[in-house]
């Protein structure tokens, strides 16, 4: 059996195109962006989610791998795929945020360990948030869901037209104020109440300075601080979840997925 260069370079273009869409978007979505995680595991990863979903896929375009045209139609394959990688790790940053709020407000903010998916030192308080949030993410089979998002959207996004435009980028930006927003609301319940306590302990300091309230004040707002955590965890990651589906929703609408 021979191949002609034509026929190998379109067998070549059937797997590159959307290697490239699938393997950028494991460099950026949750859980399996992580640093802990080697990156032969996720090029393995996405080899293997390619052969598997190129079946399935409709016909790719006559294009020149090794030209200026098949340059930008790659670039846009890999925006695409770090895009919806990306706005997971928005929901994730948004859970992260609202735990090094409580950690501060705790007075645990010196309580740091290094984040596996950033290489930071973050508050132990929020990497206890994220570990539920990449629980729930699992559970809920996130990560297949987008996989398959993304196996759609090479029928609505075919390769070759056009991809993400400047106002679905401004979207991305926009949508990225929520790590402010959405974390200090998950935070407020937990940060009011832990200012109201350390008001109390104001107050009843300054009645009566030879208590030494502080010296007592620091443990129990520690402890108020767990208590809470322990009573609203459940209630934030019911909120966690709906910043997913939110993002799974602007992810669909990116790719033009209904």
């Amino acid at each position: 059996m021979n191949f002609g260069e034509d026929e190998l370079l379109q067998y070549l273009a059937s797997f590159v195109w959307p290697f490239f869409r699938i393997s950028s978007m494991f460099v950026t979505v949750p859980v399996f962006s992580v640093r802990a995680l080697p990156a032969k595991v996720r090029v393995m990863l996405s080899m293997l989610t390619t052969l598997v979903l190129i079946p399935t896929l409709p016909a790719m375009p006559d294009i020149e791998i090794f030209g200026y045209q098949g340059l930008m139609v790659a670039v846009q394959q890999v925006a695409l795929g770090l895009t919806s990688g990306f706005i997971l790790q928005i929901v994730f940053s948004i859970m992260l945020f609202a735990g090094q709020t409580i950690a501060y407000s705790m007075g645990l903010g010196f309580a740091s360990m290094v984040d596996p998916a950033t290489g930071v030192q973050v508050p132990v308080i929020a990497q206890l948030f994220v570990i539920g949030g990449s629980l729930l993410f699992l559970a809920v089979d996130g990560h297949l869901l987008l996989i398959e998002m993304l196996a759609q959207s090479f029928h609505t996004l075919p390769v070759g037209t056009i991809g993400l435009d400047k106002a679905d980028l401004w979207r991305v930006i926009s949508w990225s104020s929520l790590i402010f927003a959405d974390g200090l609301l998950l935070a407020m319940p937990v940060m009011a109440t832990l200012l109201f306590v350390n008001i109390c302990f104001g107050v009843a300091s300054k009645a009566a300075p030879q208590l030494q309230i502080f010296g007592v004040g620091f443990p129990i707002t520690i402890l108020m601080g767990m208590l809470l955590i322990w009573i609203g965890l459940p209630a934030m990651l019911e909120g966690f979840s709906e910043m997913l589906h939110q993002g799974f929703a602007l992810v669909g609408e990116l790719l033009r997925v209904s």
